[in-house]
């Protein structure tokens, strides 16, 4: 469904001017169909109606997923201010949160084997974690493969988590998200190094995405479901929080504003240090995958949650470090990325001899 309406949509999306046009900091070289998001979204509310279930639990969900992929769509066609993408994500957490009860009480045993109980501070923490994320997943979308290949394992790993539960409604739903996921790969991975993406992602698909991974993370954590810890939920959705933090902090020690764009994420690292943008999708991927498995294995092993709450900020301390000191770590990676050069270049040499 997702791929019909991506090829039903693109030609219309380029007479409408919903497209993305090259120049500046982005890499593609020719105008670009705004329109993945469009296809994801109006494939998953479709295909959610053909579901023998009852839909009464998710109303806020699906209220605030209109309300964040309308100001995506209007941002697409023609940038609006900051302030009112911010109010827009504001204002569907406080929906999921106030009328979905999607809300963060209990943080674990963070130091200890005591809980940590947030009390009054429950709500406007919830709606925090929740604008983290969104923003979080809409930072994601930075090279073609990149946001939809990592929302795919975040949405996989949920999947296995629900499946494990046996909660039968939340499985259909999760396997929906991982079938659109899939269908926008077709038109935005690089199969190989000289095929560009055909569409983009857009804010309209990244920030519905991104309520939806806050939705199922935060519901997850929480009685009555209790399906996992939420520090197993940080491990899940690790190296996008790591990178939003970091790359925001930095910003603002420099005097700008956090949601200033630039071209200083991990990924514009690993592309200034020669990697090609194919290689840095497949870099980003293994690591993402590599943090869901040891959350997912902390998870299942019952590692006391202390010790990956612990684990985390140790990983996230070395994140934090290497993003305030980018042009070591690229002049790092440049020298390992000419070492593999050199030796695919000698090991091709051989071959032809």
């Amino acid at each position: 469904m997702t791929a019909g309406l991506i090829w039903l949509f693109r030609p219309v999306a380029s007479r409408i001017g919903l497209v993305d046009q090259p120049g500046g900091r982005k890499n593609h070289r020719q105008a670009t169909p705004l329109i993945g998001g469009v296809a994801i979204f109006c494939a998953f509310l479709l295909l959610l109606l053909t579901l023998e279930m009852p839909l009464g639990q998710w109303r806020a969900f699906f209220l605030a997923s209109a309300v964040v992929f309308i100001i995506g769509v209007l941002d697409d066609f023609q940038e609006t201010p900051p302030w009112s993408r911010f109010a827009a994500q504001i204002g569907a957490s406080l929906i999921i949160v106030l009328w979905g009860n999607i809300e963060l009480r209990n943080l674990g045993g963070l130091f200890g084997n005591q809980d940590v109980l947030l009390g009054v501070a429950a709500v406007p923490f919830s709606i925090f974690c929740s604008v983290g994320v969104i923003n979080a997943t809409n930072m994601l979308d930075g090279l073609d493969g990149l946001a939809g290949g990592l929302l795919l394992v975040v949405f996989g790993a949920l999947l296995a988590l629900a499946w494990q539960g046996g909660l039968v409604a939340e499985v259909r739903i999760l396997l929906l998200f991982c079938g659109v996921l899939v269908g926008f790969l077709l038109f935005n991975f690089r199969f190989s190094h000289d095929r560009a993406a055909t569409v983009f992602l857009g804010d309209a698909g990244a920030l519905f995405l991104g309520l939806a991974v806050a939705w199922f993370l935060i519901r997850f954590t929480q009685e009555p479901l209790g399906l996992l810890r939420p520090i197993t939920a940080i491990w899940l959705f690790a190296l996008p929080i790591m990178d939003t933090v970091a790359i925001m902090s930095r910003r603002v020690m420099l005097g700008r504003s956090p949601f200033s764009p630039d071209r200083e994420h991990f990924h514009h690292i690993l592309r200034a240090a020669g990697f090609s943008a194919r290689t840095t999708v497949f870099i980003m991927l293994g690591i993402s995958l590599l943090m869901a498995a040891i959350g997912l294995a902390g998870e299942w092993a019952s590692v006391p949650e202390f010790i990956m709450f612990y684990g985390f900020l140790a990983l996230f301390a070395v994140y934090f470090w290497g993003m305030h000191h980018a042009w070591k770590v690229m002049k790092a990676l440049r020298r390992v990325h000419d070492r593999q050069l050199l030796k695919t270049e000698k090991h091709r040499g051989g071959a032809n001899v």
